[in-house]
């Protein structure tokens, strides 16, 4: 077993959260690198052991129970604990809208990935995660989750009419709280991230953040100290209002 911390990363073939995979290799922590397709999973894992980093694939889609249970039980096999669990792996659906015209079949598919998925993953690796001195789990939020800036309509978050994604984030937010306020005191903290509008598949390659700058919000909640704060969510310039 590797003294190093172990952090997986789900999504993390490309985009934001690939750079959330290299900056906590550059952290020192060993990172799984987590994707659906292990292929693209392994020639990511294999771009950042090319940078000198400690990087492993691992195959896992978060709407496959089998899948999910699987990677936990090569987690438990290969290192025995996991240290940080930055759920990262999301959707916003092809067909999401406005409450007046989303198909309910695209609502389902936001909410299966985006939350389903998200709580089946965090609930497999938990018992690892309790087996680590001290553990973070992270999830991946956004400003379009927040009711203070999507119900403000001079802000550019309330001209954003994507149902599916805001609401099932928003969900995902409540999730952190929950899940922070039963892990209270176990010295596992949960939090959320929201990267900004970054330039990746989802967020458009003209966005005016880079997928790195993103991730440091996420390598932040998942490197606090004893004393951070759990059940927030965070952006760059510090605590998101809800």
């Amino acid at each position: 077993m590797t003294e190093k911390k172990i952090a997986l990363v789900t999504g993390a073939n490309k985009g934001i959260g690939k750079e959330i995979a290299r900056q906590l290799g550059e952290a020192g922590f060993v990172v799984l690198v987590g994707s659906r397709d292990l292929a693209r999973g392994e020639a990511a894992a294999k771009e950042l052991v090319a940078e000198g980093l400690d990087a492993a694939a691992v195959q896992l889609e978060v709407t496959d129970e089998r899948s999910v249970q699987a990677a936990a039980e090569m987690i438990e096999r290969k290192y025995g604990r996991l240290d940080v669990i930055v759920n990262n792996a999301a959707i916003i659906p092809v067909g999401d809208d406005a409450v007046s015209r989303v198909e309910s079949d695209v609502l389902r598919e936001a909410f299966e990935t985006n939350v389903i998925g998200l709580v089946g993953t965090t609930r497999a690796m938990l018992p690892l995660l309790r087996k680590a001195e001290s553990a973070r789990i992270v999830n991946l939020s956004t400003s379009l989750a927040s009711f203070s800036q999507v119900g403000d309509p001079e802000s550019r978050m309330s001209t954003v009419l994507t149902l599916g994604y805001n609401s099932s984030k928003a969900a995902v937010n409540m999730v952190t709280v929950m899940l922070a306020n039963e892990l209270r005191g176990s010295g596992i903290l949960v939090n959320a991230a929201d990267p900004g509008n970054c330039a990746t598949d989802m967020g458009g390659w003209d966005a005016a953040r880079t997928p790195a700058q993103g991730a440091s919000v996420a390598v932040r909640l998942a490197m606090l100290g004893a004393d951070g704060p759990t059940g927030e969510v965070h952006a760059e310039a510090g605590r998101l209002a809800w």
